[in-house]
């Protein structure tokens, strides 16, 4: 795994565990406790190992938010009666899984504290129009380990919708300039193509994104937020208004590949604004 330049700068980094990773999208409802525990270690040794990093936590609903989501559809309005309670049911599995996270970040020592979506962000037909961020700040500045998640949040125009974690990480990014956003998943990076995916595209930049994107495929399984389309597009919008930030979408199915790249390597696919 090839190491990044010596002086980059680590001091603050984004990491979303993604809900395809510590959950089995395929059965509704199913947490895979042991890869949420491996992954919560190796932050841990991070912490451990160099105590002035700061980081963002995230993590996607997987088998417990998008079913409902997709069933109520809930990404794309809330008005009704039934919808208005299929957005609490999405907001409880939400929850439901964010408890577990957090369970097992406290049960390996770190500092960490849930900053919910839905009881501090109001959006506007899908954007993101207000968050108040000094609590977060402070907990970075105390040391702490903010945890954010895919939630439900209230929109002005759609009564409600859903924010990604990507969606929350493009905002915060804004605000708080990280040096890296890190994306694990299951997949090791991006494909080439479908249905070969016979091939890795180590590098994405605004240069060759058309030579690729035919070949970009959502998400297989049940995800209302977008697949790895969506990331890519949205990776590249970040980079391309956000000096030096760099995307790195990779497996954290391989034990040591999370640490490994809070620690400044490099695997998967990265996604930065230009090739040097």
């Amino acid at each position: 795994m090839p190491a990044m330049k010596e002086n980059q700068d680590f001091s603050l980094q984004f990491l979303k565990l993604g809900g395809s990773l510590i959950t089995d999208k395929s059965k509704v409802h199913t947490l895979r406790k042991d890869v949420l525990d491996r992954l919560v270690e190796e932050i841990a040794q991070v912490f451990s190992q160099y105590p002035q990093r700061r980081l963002v936590l995230g993590h996607g609903s997987g088998s417990f938010g998008h079913v409902p989501a997709r069933r109520y559809k809930t990404r794309q309005g809330v008005h009704t009666r039934q919808q208005w309670r299929g957005f609490v049911e999405v907001w409880r599995e939400a929850w439901l899984l964010n408890r577990l996270v957090m369970e097992a970040l406290h049960a390996a020592g770190l500092p960490a504290i849930a900053f919910p979506p839905s009881a501090g962000v109001t959006a506007e037909d899908g954007n993101l129009r207000r968050w108040d961020l000094n609590p977060l700040q402070a907990a970075l500045a105390a040391g702490l380990l903010p945890v954010v998640y895919g939630d439900v949040v209230f929109d002005r125009l759609r009564g409600g919708t859903i924010f990604s974690t990507e969606d929350l990480f493009a905002y915060l990014a804004g605000q708080l300039r990280p040096s890296r956003i890190l994306l694990a998943g299951i997949e090791p990076g991006v494909w080439a193509g479908y249905p070969e995916r016979d091939k890795i595209i180590s590098a994405i930049t605004p240069e060759n994104i058309s030579e690729i994107e035919a070949g970009l495929q959502g998400a297989s399984a049940v995800d209302v937020t977008g697949g790895m389309a969506s990331k890519v597009r949205q990776s590249l919008e970040l980079v391309g208004r956000i000096p030096n930030l760099q995307v790195l979408i990779f497996s954290g199915k391989e034990p040591g590949t999370v640490n490994a790249n809070l620690t400044g390597g490099r695997s998967g696919t990265l996604i930065s604004s230009s090739a040097g």
